[in-house]
């Protein structure tokens, strides 16, 4: 199953790839060997396996109040990006994987980027006869103008040779000059389901999207979390965040709300199930249940 209702709003979830990402010590630089170890079965197979944490890069389909919404849209195929071997020049079936959810790239109205890290935005554009185009002809894409002015390297020559080395000119500018970028900061309704809400840290325009719906919520986390290790480990944020202390502060923060209200967290980069409902535990969180999405 990879749909799921939520008050009035269709959920589906479209993968791009899973598996073995980065091993842990190098992704999580400040968590030690034994909490790994500690929290092993709640992660192993589908979070973790053989000191290697294992992630998924897929995006969010929503269809809501008559529009189709994208949240984050992968690495895309045909990419240069010499930082990040496992991305590099890609060549998979994402669009092939929209489709069968019943989406061709003419259907979306809304492509939400929750931050521009190169695995977010991939898909904003593709490659035709030599030139980068955007995927989503009819959509408006809605970025966080804090990131949009982070990551242009007019303004931050340290992104050469990091991960998102490339990303902004052939990810961001294609649309930026087709008219289709909507900016935004602080907060932003998208209609009366689903609000943008700024959650700085790991990166500095990095958002999260709240869905309140009858008497549904959830958490399209983003990278709030990369691994379910960071809801029972709240301290712990990933080599790629920008502010650490900041981004453990929204975290406790935002998965509090979640906890509070019920609401499902759907972060970007869960497999397995993918999406999960919390609860506090002492000063952290639990996994109460995972989603009923079918496993990746």
């Amino acid at each position: 199953m990879n749909d799921i209702k939520l008050g009035d709003v269709t959920v589906t979830r479209v993968e791009e790839m899973h598996g073995p990402l980065m091993p842990t010590g190098a992704f999580f630089p400040t968590v030690p060997d034994e909490v790994w170890q500690r929290h092993e079965a709640a992660l192993t197979p589908d979070h973790l396996a053989d000191g290697i944490v294992h992630a998924a890069v897929q995006t969010w389909v929503l269809r809501s109040e008559g529009r189709t919404i994208l949240i984050d849209t992968g690495v895309g195929n045909d990419k240069p990006r010499p930082a990040a071997e496992f991305w590099d020049h890609l060549s998979t079936d994402f669009l092939g994987s929209l489709a069968r959810a019943g989406v061709q790239p003419e259907d979306v109205d809304l492509v939400v980027n929750t931050h521009l890290h190169v695995d977010h935005i991939g898909w904003n554009t593709r490659l035709v006869h030599g030139e980068w185009v955007p995927t989503f002809p009819n959509a408006t894409y809605l970025m966080p103008r804090p990131d949009v002015v982070f990551w242009d390297p007019a303004n931050n020559p340290a992104i050469a040779g990091g991960v998102n080395e490339n990303a902004f000119a052939d990810s961001v500018v294609p649309v930026l000059s087709s008219g289709q970028v909507q900016q935004w900061e602080g907060s932003h309704d998208i209609d009366a389901n689903l609000r943008l809400e700024a959650a700085p840290g790991h990166t500095p325009g990095s958002s999260v999207l709240k869905l309140t719906s009858g008497t549904d919520r959830a958490l399209f986390a983003g990278d709030l979390v990369h691994t379910p290790l960071q809801v029972m480990e709240l301290g712990h944020s990933s080599c790629f965040c920008e502010d650490p202390r900041a981004a453990g502060n929204i975290r406790r923060e935002l998965l509090g709300w979640a906890a509070d209200t019920g609401a499902l967290v759907l972060p970007a980069h869960f497999s397995g199930h993918g999406a999960l409902e919390i609860a506090r535990d002492a000063d952290a969180f639990t996994i109460k249940q995972w989603s009923p999405l079918s496993r990746l």
